[in-house]
């Protein structure tokens, strides 16, 4: 899900190395972020996390999912949004206000971090460039996600392929992105590209977009 960027939190209004992790779904940006937290102790910001802490058991948002949905099990969820553009479009509104006020109480919180990471699936598909001072894709081949999500979700292909439909594929998103971090390897390649950039920064100018 991709939320509205907060025009206060604009990387341009700061100083702060912020980097938006992307890539499409099963590519691989949980085990990037995780390396990032856990191996170099930057803070990482998850859209998708903050998502679920939104739907959490008793909230107002929660309720009203319930009231159109009749459920908050997630898979239920997902068939249902995944087939259904409109339902998935109203749950996005639902939710993209609540993630994007978390968001912002976390990066005040964290202004005073050198680095931190904001991981966001549909970074590019919602025009969030510009909350970045930087974006990194984690990319892999299509069979690679095809497989990966198959195997991740226990989804048939062509749920599965409903669910990779609902982004841009990941050749559009190579373009944007200042880093492209090839998964299509191992573990170890990933970790050593992953520590590369982080090290290095950005390797390219931001794309801006049009």
């Amino acid at each position: 899900m991709g939320i509205d960027a907060p025009a206060e939190a604009n990387a341009s209004q700061s100083a702060q190395r912020r980097i938006g992790l992307s890539g499409g779904i099963a590519s691989g940006k949980s085990t990037v972020g995780r390396l990032l937290a856990e191996g170099h102790g930057v803070p990482v910001l998850d859209a998708d996390a903050y998502a679920r802490e939104a739907l959490a058991p008793g909230s107002a948002a929660a309720r009203a999912v319930i009231e159109r949905f009749g459920t908050l099990d997630r898979a239920a969820l997902g068939r249902i949004v995944f087939a259904d553009a409109n339902e998935r479009r109203w749950l996005e509104q639902l939710v993209h206000p609540l993630v994007r006020a978390r968001f912002e109480t976390a990066l005040a919180q964290l202004a005073g971090e050198p680095v931190v990471v904001l991981m966001i699936p549909l970074l590019f598909e919602a025009g969030l460039e510009g909350l970045c001072s930087e974006t990194w894709l984690v990319d892999c081949d299509d069979v690679q996600q095809l497989e990966r999500l198959k195997a991740r979700n226990g989804l048939s292909e062509a749920d599965a392929r409903s669910r990779i439909a609902a982004q841009w594929p990941l050749s559009r998103k190579r373009g944007l992105a200042s880093v492209v971090l090839d998964n299509r390897g191992t573990p170890e390649a990933l970790a050593s590209q992953v520590e590369g950039a982080l090290l290095a920064g950005a390797l390219q100018p931001r794309t801006k977009r049009a």
